[in-house]
């Protein structure tokens, strides 16, 4: 595998365009009829791209191991994700523009729904509106614990992000997300030695918490995931030599992504916005990230068949992207999201790469039996960049 600092050696500054397009969750496994999402989806324009271009499959960490979507993301951008362990309340908090100071400490919540005898009935209360979390964040104005103060902003829908802001604060805590319904929170633990007085502070705060949202329904308890204190990613530029843009709806991946020193463009809800958006600004980059969340959404929520209207959605501006004539084009996902398992799993995830250089293979539809025969075989996403970047002709040659 190519190693960092051997791609930053090698990256040149040419005039090509490169679009990695990101449909999160993409990936599933059968369901009783067969066939996975991408099977079943109506999808002829990504079909004739697989077959117009070389495929595989990734794997986003290791083979068999479940990703979430920060460290599946980092894969793909060409960060190891056990080198920058990144937690997700800092990426949610910088998806918002919050004002990060240094020593703040961020953590993703999410809005759920407890029933009286303390269990989460919904991890995701209903996943109310943003509308209505923003009322819930108003009940939570104005707590302060031992002196930390704590700010509760929305993200999106359910999701909120909370930052404590005072002395000695360390990450080193467990969440207490259980990752299903019918079992109660987590108590926060201290993973660390630095870490028991934060453990303690976070404690208060859900008790606070739960207080404050005694009469509120459906969200009266929040979960905490990815508690993390502020970090720094080498940029895109410095990396790869790229005006690199990202395309997002979802405030996570704005952070992810300004993280990595991307532009953040400007963009709408709709599917529509995100592809209108780079059509509007390709010439002013050299690379697009561009990002589909509800593949995701269907999939952690059971929806197969919403999953496959998402992807039928996609499909339908396949044709207006080539028509942009990107150097190089790259349709993947940053994990997999079975509806039949309602949350991310471990299965490769399919990639297809276009353009004049890549060749092409016998793959004949964008699908994850197809793509594993393609050419590209089965690779970490970690080396997805070197492949975009060696087919833009943006790696020059090593050694004599």
């Amino acid at each position: 595998m190519m190693t960092n600092k051997l791609v930053e050696q090698l990256s040149i500054v040419t005039d090509s365009k490169i679009v990695l397009v990101v449909i999160d969750g993409l990936s599933g496994i059968p369901n009783e009829s067969g066939r996975t999402e991408l099977e079943t989806a109506n999808i002829p324009n990504l079909d004739a791209l697989a077959r117009d271009s070389t495929c595989g499959v990734t794997d986003p960490i290791a083979p068999g191991i479940t990703p979430g979507s920060g460290p599946a993301h980092l894969s793909l951008f060409g960060y190891n994700p056990l080198e920058y362990k990144i937690g997700r309340g800092l990426l949610e908090a910088l998806g918002i523009d919050f004002p990060l100071e240094y020593g703040d400490l961020a953590v993703r919540g999410n809005l759920a729904t407890m029933d009286k005898n303390g269990r989460i009935t919904d991890r995701r209360a209903g996943r109310i509106s943003t509308e209505a979390t923003i009322q819930v964040c108003k009940l939570l104005e104005g707590i302060e614990i031992n002196g930390v103060k704590v700010f509760i902003k929305p993200v999106k829908e359910h999701r909120v992000a909370i930052i404590f802001r005072g002395n000695g604060l360390d990450d080193a805590l467990s969440e207490t997300d259980p990752q299903r319904e019918g079992l109660a929170p987590l108590p926060v633990k201290p993973l660390g030695p630095l870490a028991a007085s934060t453990a303690g502070i976070v404690t208060k705060f859900i008790e606070e918490v739960k207080k404050r949202l005694a009469s509120s329904h459906p969200a009266n308890m929040i979960l905490l995931r990815g508690f993390a204190k502020q970090q720094k990613l080498p940029s895109f530029h410095e990396r790869y030599k790229l005006r690199a843009a990202a395309i997002a709806s979802y405030p996570m991946y704005r952070g992810l992504a300004r993280l990595a020193g991307m532009e953040i463009l400007p963009v709408g809800e709709r599917l529509s916005d995100e592809f209108e958006c780079l059509r509007q600004n390709f010439d002013k980059y050299d690379f697009f990230y561009l990002h589909v969340k509800y593949t995701d959404s269907a999939g952690e929520d059971g929806n197969f068949e919403k999953k496959v209207a998402v992807l039928e959605d996609v499909d339908a501006y396949i044709h207006g992207l080539l028509e942009l004539n990107p150097n190089v084009l790259i349709v993947t996902g940053d994990h997999s999201t079975p509806a039949v398992l309602k949350g991310h799993s471990w299965h490769p995830v399919p990639i297809l790469i276009h353009g004049k250089y890549t060749g092409k293979d016998d793959v004949v539809q964008f699908s994850e039996k197809e793509c594993a025969k393609g050419g590209i075989g089965r690779i970490p996403a970690m080396q997805v960049m070197s492949l975009a970047m060696a087919n833009a002709l943006k790696l020059t040659k090593y050694g004599a």
